[in-house]
């Protein structure tokens, strides 16, 4: 009885020289691939286990009155509608405000104080694609 051979005819013993070179360059092109493949495959998943970091927002800007003079020591209120943090920033001397680190994903709502007047209420929507957003607010005096 005869046994089966695993090997391939590119093993078998009694193969010719020109046999044997036709065989191993398939082989080794099976190997490059197998190995490609293989690399491939890694960095998809150390991708996939490291995801890229998502670009934060920005909104930064200047408290004016009505008359476009700065509003030093204003308080600029920002509060997220996701979760209801509210930050909290005091103008410059140039009335300049700045918040950073702000989530894409969320909506803000945005608004200034200077000495018990306010400014109307702006709304910052996670639809608007831009990372840093200029805003400035006005305050109105009451009448």
């Amino acid at each position: 009885m005869r046994r089966a051979h695993s090997f391939s005819a590119c093993h078998a013993s009694s193969r010719p020289a020109s046999r044997a070179a036709s065989c191993s360059a398939p082989r080794l092109r099976a190997r490059v691939a197998l190995l490609a493949l293989c690399v491939f495959a890694g960095l998809l998943a150390a991708s996939a286990a490291h995801p890229q970091a998502v670009a934060l927002k920005t909104v930064h800007g200047t408290v004016l009155n009505k008359s476009d003079d700065p509003l030093p020591e204003a308080i600029v209120f920002l509060k997220n509608l996701q979760n209801g943090d509210v930050k909290t920033y005091i103008a410059d001397a140039q009335g300049n405000y700045h918040f950073s680190g702000l989530d894409p994903n969320a909506d803000y709502e945005i608004h200034a104080e200077f000495k018990g007047d306010s400014s109307p209420l702006r709304r910052i929507s996670s639809l608007d694609g831009r990372k840093d957003i200029h805003l400035n607010l006005i305050v109105a005096h009451k009448k």
